[in-house]
């Protein structure tokens, strides 16, 4: 009889362990690169979080050091002796502030009594 020659390689067993290993391996790969990924998208999210808290506290800031200002030139006005009307809302700080330059222009004789009236009056009117 003649007999086969048998054939020397992987048997079935082996290359299902082999595939196994491959897949398990391709699984905990996939796993922690989307666990990087993750990490790296909340690094961002509380970095604009951090900036954005930045920008608020800057605009608070800001605010306080103009409503700092305003009173610190009612008091000085109110100190020179010159009645100044209360401050305006905070839409109207633009207004304050001419208010306060057409006040010290006239404080300093650059406007006269009746400029500074009809000055303030346009102004008020809109």
């Amino acid at each position: 009889m003649f007999r086969r020659p048998m054939r020397r390689g992987p048997s079935l067993v082996r290359a299902a362990a082999t595939t196994a290993v491959v897949a398990g391996t391709a699984t905990a790969v996939s796993g922690a690169v989307a666990g990087h990924q993750q990490a790296k998208h909340q690094a961002a999210q509380q970095e604009a979080m951090a900036e954005q808290a930045a920008l608020d506290s800057q605009q608070q800031i800001a605010e306080m050091q103009n409503q700092m200002a305003a009173m610190q030139a009612q008091q000085a006005a109110m100190a020179a002796g010159v009645a100044q009307p209360a401050a305006a809302p905070a839409g109207g700080s633009d207004m304050m502030a001419q208010l306060q330059q057409l006040t010290q222009m006239k404080d300093s004789g650059a406007l006269t009594e009746e400029e500074f009236a009809a000055a303030k009056a346009k102004l008020l009117a809109g």
